[in-house]
């Protein structure tokens, strides 16, 4: 049987719904192909949406309010007795917050007049797609104009710390912990290994994370680096950095890690441990052996600029092709991609793509760091302002953190913009529209900020570029 779409989406993850969603908005006949079942039933939204971002962001939302509630109170003259965690209903309303996403997804597809084909897809040769129902019903051919890959990637596993979905989990199963581990082992620094050590330590647990990097955060600038390590520290996570862990052995119901640190081999051992070392891309099934796609060396889609694949209309995008493995540039990238296939010159500033780490406070960062500048020949300004004498902050008891900014010392233009603090991953988007407006630390400068807000930091920043902050005793410049 043959069914004929203008464009199929194998995927439903945010790149691949927006780009159908987007699609239909233009005319096109669409089908969107996911195969996910999550706890029982199909499920739209992707790794994001179901096991990632959003379910984490709940829990990291939650554990605060509970930490905020045991310790935060305090100072603001509130005694609170009696504190009691129902982890159970935390985890409960978290299920909540990603069936009525995950719904509503699965809303704006039928609204749209989207085909939600639920099972899997491959891409044969000659651009043919072929689906085979979850339910076991008759495999299908489809013939669409045009195809996108969108099938996400999946986390990475170790020999030495093989998941077992119990002791060992990836960063899945540490979303569903029935009960608070006393002591959590947490294999990676990175993104999502500090969010849920912080989630899991803000609820009590002893947390340790393994870094086998000798620097922290490599990606992210020096000065941000070296203040968010000393303030997780602060708030109880033991970062051991240069660790590198060499074997797992489980006894009853503990793990022991093994792992080496400074030349010294030592052990350490927990309730639980969670893996998260980083993601690869995931097309298992995805690609028969004559679609014609080609890989890259690192088994990525390989692509161009535009996310064109070595097949005429057939593109690839988010974590599947290059670049950073983030919802926010996939959905970008499937926009773009749609865009293009209607005769429109979108493109994609990759320059532009912000990072955020979810902890508390936050860490956000958008363009170069100071190093990167200067490797690519910049000569460098910085300025840099603390939240800690910000009348919004201290007034919030929000005062850790500061908001730095990267530019080029000849032009005056703004190369980068870096925020340790409140609401630091929203704060960060001043910074884009900046760099996408090619502003200079001037076009900064001259605005006017309201006070008292978070975002004065930001005007202050600037202003120290050149030795111009008023909060703070600037040093003379000759």
């Amino acid at each position: 049987m043959s069914q004929q779409f203008d464009l199929v989406v194998i995927g439903g993850g945010p790149g691949g719904y927006e780009a159908a969603i987007r699609a239909a908005q233009l005319g096109f006949k669409v089908a969107c192909i996911e195969k996910r079942v999550h706890k029982g039933k199909p499920s739209l939204g992707g790794t994001c949406l179901n096991v990632g971002c959003i379910p984490s962001k709940a829990l990291l939302d939650s554990s605060h309010h509970y930490e905020d509630t045991l310790h935060g109170l305090d100072v603001h003259g509130i005694t609170v007795e009696n504190v009691q965690l129902d982890l159970a209903k935390l985890l409960a309303r978290k299920d909540k917050v990603v069936d009525n996403l995950t719904g509503g997804v699965a809303q704006l597809l039928k609204g749209n007049g989207i085909e939600w084909l639920q099972g899997t897809g491959k891409l044969l040769a000659g651009k043919k797609v072929e689906f085979t129902p979850l339910d076991g019903g008759e495999v299908q051919v489809l013939e669409p104009k045009f195809v996108i890959l969108a099938t996400g990637s999946v986390p990475v596993n170790i020999p030495v710390a093989k998941v077992d979905e119990d002791l060992i989990v990836d960063s899945t199963g540490a979303l569903e912990f029935q009960e608070v581990p006393k002591r959590l082992g947490v294999i990676g620094a990175g993104v999502i290994g500090l969010e849920l050590g912080s989630v899991w330590r803000r609820l009590g647990s002893e947390v340790v994370v393994f870094e086998a990097l000798d620097t922290f955060l490599p990606m992210a600038d020096k000065a941000l680096a070296k203040d968010y390590q000393k303030l997780l520290t602060k708030q109880g996570l033991d970062i051991r950095i240069g660790a590198k862990v060499s074997g797992t052995e489980i006894n009853g119901r503990e793990v022991t890690v093994q792992y080496n640190q400074a030349g010294e081999d030592k052990t350490e051992t927990f309730d639980k441990l969670i893996v998260c070392v980083g993601r690869k891309a995931y097309a298992e099934g995805l690609l028969a052996e004559d679609s014609g796609i080609k890989l890259t060396d690192r088994g990525l889609v390989d692509v161009n600029d535009w996310c064109a694949t070595s097949v005429d209309g057939v593109y690839a995008i988010g974590d599947l092709v290059r670049g950073p493995m983030l919802a926010h540039k996939a959905m970008e990238e499937g926009v773009m991609v749609v865009e293009r296939m209607h005769g429109h010159a979108a493109q994609i500033n990759y320059d532009t793509i912000i990072s955020v780490i979810y902890t508390h406070p936050e860490a956000a960062w958008v363009g170069l760091t100071e190093e990167q500048a200067k490797e690519k020949g910049h000569e460098v300004k910085t300025g840099q302002f603390p939240f800690a004498v910000n009348g919004r902050a201290l007034a919030a008891n929000e005062s850790a953190g500061f908001v730095k900014f990267v530019a080029d010392a000849k032009t005056d233009r703004l190369l980068g913009m870096h925020i340790i603090g409140p609401g630091a991953s929203d704060i960060v988007h001043q910074g884009m529209i900046a760099l996408e407006f090619v502003s200079s630390v001037e076009d900064l400068q001259l605005m006017t900020f309201g006070h008292p807000t978070y975002s004065e930091v930001v005007h202050e920043a600037a202003l120290a570029v050149d030795g111009r902050a008023i909060h703070a005793i600037q040093r003379k410049r000759k």
